[in-house]
């Protein structure tokens, strides 16, 4: 993050990172539908307007407003609009606060913001309003995303016959906790998801899963809403590459991933790694990587080769859940200018990059 001016340390004080590092508790609650999860997830949410900076005058800035169980809550606001639109991915500064009655008061070391679940309010330190944000709620541009030709759908919401140990929720969704019968070689996949509100649980504990491409290599799933975006939260590699921009949604909205994929490339008799394996993945419709090479395997995955694996949803014990699955073999991740000259590729393939690299 840039040093931030004079001026710009008024802003992080007016502005209200979300704490990470709280300890789990033993059974928090878990709730998959919004009717019943109660006032603490009609508060939690992002809000976007603008606010008055002194010497700036009105700027625009969002607010991302993290329920923590039992009336509490963290927030982060960032300078410029919410993540992925206006943002300037530098300027951001934290509060917290207690709903009472229905209404949460979130403070910082200048001031305050106070919400009632669909705006908050800013004030300065002497109670001066300082503007106005609205509640709004995100969908990814890739939401719905039909498959094109050549694609195998993996879950539609009906039929299983692509994937082992499918478990179907009566409404359609498929559970985490099943792999794809089809092992994986070069692809590019397209899923939704939605993470359960688990608003007293903390870190890996909080609506995690993961896409375990080949067993091997992880692009992780968490309730990350609100949090830095670090290298074991939704959008990382797991322990190796944290997302360009934390893109996590609040808990109970539905996301997209859209990742291209193209395995490592091993000498004959598969002991030796000639090249890395490299991923690009949009998170609802925004790059967090952009081919990037994975290094090695992450976290428990198996060992690297040049043998193919199937997709694991990994399970960890939370209600995630998932809907529109679908893949094109062989559609890997590889840069524009290859796409565009090299042979083999079709020119729906180009366009899809060309709309990639536009994003």
């Amino acid at each position: 993050m840039r040093v931030l001016t004079a001026a710009l340390l008024t802003i992080a004080l007016l502005l209200c990172t979300a704490d990470a590092g709280h300890a789990q508790p033993a059974r928090p609650g878990t709730f998959t539908e919004a009717a019943q999860a109660g006032i603490d997830y009609v508060l939690q949410g992002e809000y976007a307007g603008s606010l008055f900076i002194p010497g700036y005058g009105f700027e625009p800035a969002g607010l991302q407003v993290v329920a923590l169980g039992n009336g509490k809550f963290d927030a982060v606001c960032y300078r410029g609009g919410l993540p992925g639109v206006g943002w300037d991915r530098a300027t951001k500064a934290g509060c917290s606060g207690e709903a009472v009655d229905g209404r949460l008061t979130l403070s910082g070391p200048a001031g305050e913001f106070v919400l009632d679940g669909t705006r908050a309010l800013s004030f300065d330190a002497a109670g001066r309003l300082l503007g106005r944000l609205g509640k709004v709620e995100r969908s990814s541009p890739t939401m719905g995303l039909a498959p094109p030709p050549g694609a195998i759908v993996l879950f539609g919401g009906g039929s299983t016959e692509q994937l082992q140990g499918a478990k179907v929720t009566p409404d359609g969704l498929l559970l985490a906790g099943v792999l794809t019968k089809m092992p994986v070689s070069a692809f590019h996949l397209h899923l939704e998801f939605r993470t359960p509100f688990m608003p007293a649980a903390r870190g890996q504990a909080r609506g995690n899963s993961g896409v375990y491409i080949q067993q091997r290599y992880e692009l992780q799933i968490l309730d990350s809403f609100g949090l830095e975006g670090v290298e074991n939260e939704c959008g990382g590699l797991y322990r190796q590459t944290r997302p360009d921009v934390n893109m996590c949604l609040p808990p109970l909205a539905w996301q997209t991933y859209d990742i291209w994929f193209t395995p490592p490339v091993f000498a004959a008799g598969g002991q030796t790694k000639l090249a890395d394996a490299r991923l690009t993945a949009l998170h609802n419709g925004v790059p967090i990587h952009w081919h990037r090479a994975i290094t090695a395997k992450t976290g428990g995955g198996k060992v690297e080769g040049p043998e193919p694996f199937p997709i694991n949803l990994q399970d960890h014990g939370n209600p995630v859940a998932f809907r529109n699955i679908w893949i094109v073999p062989d559609e890997g991740d590889q840069p524009l200018a290859v796409a565009q000259a090299g042979p083999g590729y079709t020119r729906a393939q180009r366009v899809r990059l060309r709309w990639l690299q536009a994003r």
